[in-house]
């Protein structure tokens, strides 16, 4: 699987959101959109993630980013998740891996000594063009938005 990177045109993808409302590459033309890919709803890690998201969003708006968040558990998973962290982002149910596959997010990954494959948490900073600004491939879940932030503002 090809691994995309800055400077690479962002996969084209439609998907349903928690709400059944159709959300696509497209809806964020002029904007920045971050698109984080994440293994699982409800786990430490993922709750820890989305909720710093979620409680920096305000901060991501005003500099024009939109987030929208991406993992293979079913739109009733995502709608639990969401009501219970009141989480203020769309979340896109990936049941066939389509979105998953085409960023190349899915691989092995090993736990306890145990390798697998799975999800591969990662996030795309994606321009207002469609080209993909930035890759976080290893996201620190507690620290996400500064990180995004900072990124954009010529850091690390």
């Amino acid at each position: 699987m090809s691994q995309l990177k800055a400077g690479d045109r962002a996969p084209d993808f439609a998907g349903l959101d928690t709400d059944g409302n159709r959300v696509s590459l497209s809806d964020f033309k002029g904007r920045t959109l971050v698109l984080y890919f994440y293994p699982q709803d409800n786990t430490p890690g993922c709750t820890s993630q989305a909720c710093n998201l979620r409680d920096n969003l305000s901060s991501l708006s005003a500099h024009g980013i939109a987030v929208v968040g991406v993992s293979p558990d079913d739109s009733a998973s995502h709608r639990k998740f969401t009501d219970k962290y009141a989480l203020n982002f769309p979340l896109i149910a990936d049941t066939d891996h389509t979105l998953i596959q085409a960023y190349g997010v899915w691989g092995e990954k090993q736990m306890y000594g145990r390798k697998y494959m799975g999800l591969l948490r990662t996030t795309f900073v994606i321009g207002g063009d469609g080209t993909i600004r930035h890759v976080f491939h290893k996201p620190k879940v507690k620290e996400h938005a500064g990180e995004i932030l900072n990124c954009l503002q010529g850091g690390a």
